[in-house]
């Protein structure tokens, strides 16, 4: 999607300058994820969106909707994403092993080292901003229903144990997510997060 940021756009003198939101919004993830928000300035979102001071400020009203704006991005792509690969699984196992592994891959190499946006989120920002704690609330939300439901369908098509209790352990695979996207920082090896996710197949018996 393009924005215009043309000082007059409904005049037809001149080319109105556009720019991709998109593209401009993936670009400030990378900073904000590497940077964390408060390390972020102005100028270093300029700088990665290639934008002019003017041009930021004609489409955003501060870092804060930036960030914001990044951060509702961020979510809309992973999100995409990962229902993409859960389409693929043939049973709730399946899923549950997708799952994992997709957030697995992003916890390696240059990926795990920048970092996930949403749990840099949930440390640094969620205790006193409410608009970002909400967008954090509803992404680990949606983390958990989706273990559940993938933990319920395997238990309904017998790929996993039926005595296991499936929200507890949904919750126990979100910490697990969200402990590997951590250590992801650490820069570990592939085969290190693998191994993690392992041994989390383990506990579905």
């Amino acid at each position: 999607m393009s924005i215009d940021i043309s000082p007059n756009p409904g005049r037809s003198a001149g080319r109105p300058r556009e720019f991709d939101i998109d593209d401009a919004l993936d670009k400030a993830i990378t900073v904000f994820s590497e940077q964390g928000y408060h390390g972020t300035s102005i100028s270093d979102l300029r700088d990665a969106m290639g934008l002019t001071a003017g041009s930021l400020y004609k489409a955003f009203k501060d870092k804060h909707a930036i960030f914001l704006a990044s951060f509702d991005r961020y979510k809309q792509v992973r999100n995409a994403l990962l229902d993409e690969e859960l389409e693929k699984a043939d049973s709730g196992r399946d899923g549950v092993y997708r799952m994992l592994a997709f957030y697995a891959e992003g916890a390696h190499g240059d990926g795990g080292r920048r970092g996930c946006l949403a749990v840099g989120t949930a440390v640094e920002l969620a205790i006193f901003d409410d608009e970002a704690a909400r967008r954090v609330e509803r992404s680990m939300d949606r983390f958990e229903t989706t273990f559940e439901a993938l933990i319920r369908r395997g238990q309904e098509d017998g790929s996993i144990n039926r005595s296991i209790e499936p929200n507890a352990t949904a919750r126990l695979l979100l910490s697990v997510v969200q402990g590997l996207r951590v250590l992801g920082k650490t820069s570990p090896s592939r085969e290190q997060t693998f191994s993690v996710v392992d041994v989390a197949m383990k506990l579905l018996g």
